[in-house]
């Protein structure tokens, strides 16, 4: 099925065989919020209209985040928007947004292994989670490793969650992060990248 045809964790995990744990793991690493980016998000909030669709949440307040904390990673990982995920014809799907290790071959190149997805959603955070463990499965079966750790991410741009899989096992962080308090929530994003990052040196 498509990834939005899921929709709850428990339909996947139910399909895929996949043990499902509440628990928290993310280790929040430190990370210096840009002025400019508080100003611009305070700008945003006061006059702006973020939030009356999923392509707004995007536009607005995920893709500004993960774009200044991929910033530092740049030269290892890739940041892509919007691309088609296929592990088969059935099974396939877009993303909102991917982490891959960066090609060598250029930037122009989507290419596994994929580490980290994000899915933005209206409120609709069980529904989100369904598609981005979906998501997950399709990029373990693509990446061919149960023994990485692949993240992801659901949020509504002012709430953010956070899970990871490995092996048959889900892991839902129990802690959620807000967007009021951004200095914690970089952290939090800035962890999962963190990951991303040490996987791609591990595997030079």
């Amino acid at each position: 099925m498509p990834f939005s045809s899921y929709k709850s964790i428990s339909a996947v995990a139910r399909e895929f065989k996949i043990k499902y744990i509440l628990a928290d793991f993310v280790v929040e690493t430190a990370f210096l919020v840009p002025a400019g980016f508080k100003e611009e998000l305070e700008l945003l909030f006061n006059d702006g209209v973020v939030d009356n669709s999923e392509d707004a949440i995007c536009e607005n307040l995920i893709y500004p985040l993960l774009k200044e904390v991929w910033k530092p990673y740049r030269k290892k990982l890739t940041l892509w928007s919007h691309e088609t995920l296929i592990y088969d014809e059935k099974f396939c799907g877009q993303p909102d947004y991917i982490v891959a290790k960066r090609s060598e071959l250029g930037t122009i190149i989507f290419d596994r292994p994929y580490f980290l997805v994000v899915e933005a959603k209206q409120d609709k955070f069980e529904e989100g989670w369904g598609q981005c463990l979906a998501e997950l499965v399709a990029v373990q079966k693509i990446n061919g490793d149960l023994e990485q750790t692949l993240l992801g991410i659901v949020s509504n741009g002012k709430i953010w969650q956070f899970g990871q899989l490995k092996s048959d096992q889900f892991t839902r962080h129990k802690t959620f992060y807000t967007i009021q308090d951004l200095e914690r929530l970089f952290s939090a994003v800035n962890y999962l990248f963190k990951q991303c990052e040490l996987q791609v040196l591990a595997q030079v």
